[in-house]
């Protein structure tokens, strides 16, 4: 038995109302809603994959005790991550509006559960994941230098502070001249 929802049925502040079409679009500029195929994966394995995938290896084999059991422990996980993956697909097909986890969590839980989970991500959540992607690359690039021994955790915590800062400072430069080149379309300088 396949329902039936019109809009009408739809309360004002409801998020299932389609976009207004293309003929009804006025002539602003705006960036265009367009994901290849490229696209897509590299934000997937960003977002669920992480860099969890070059830490646990080697915990996962000593903990499973045996090569058979840990290829059978990655393969659940990439089968969960995987599902996680769908989940994101289908709540993007579903709902192409911007704003990912915030919009979902808002036409979920309302505006505050949806802003207390902004700033969380904002404060904690971000800045740790990129402290975490910092120091596992600086323990890889060390790990070289210092075949035989212990690398010095000051070492360590040096080389992702100056991976971090040239992060933040090229994010920060990039983030400036989109707004730069956006503001000079808007005055229609370009």
């Amino acid at each position: 038995m396949k329902s039936t929802l019109s809009i009408s049925t739809l309360s004002e502040k409801s998020f299932l109302i389609p976009p207004p079409s293309k003929a009804s679009c006025n002539n602003n500029v705006s960036i265009q809603r367009r994901l290849g195929l490229l696209n897509g994966v590299t934000l997937i394995v960003g977002a669920i994959v992480g860099t969890g995938v070059f830490v646990s290896p080697k915990g996962v084999l000593k903990e499973a005790g045996s090569l058979g059991m840990a290829l059978v422990v990655w393969s659940m996980t990439g089968i969960f991550s995987m599902m996680g993956a769908m989940c994101y697909i289908e709540l993007g097909t579903t709902f192409p509006l911007s704003g990912c986890d915030f919009t979902y969590m808002r036409m979920c839980f309302g505006e505050l559960p949806a802003f207390l989970y902004l700033w969380v991500y904002m404060v904690i959540i971000g800045p740790v994941g990129n402290a975490i992607a910092s120091l596992t690359f600086a323990n890889y690039v060390l790990q070289p230098i210092f075949p035989t021994c212990t690398i010095p955790p000051s070492t360590i915590r040096i080389i992702a502070a100056l991976i971090l800062c040239k992060y933040l400072y090229m994010f920060n430069f990039f983030a400036c001249i989109f707004c730069l080149y956006y503001r000079l379309l808007e005055l229609q300088i370009v």
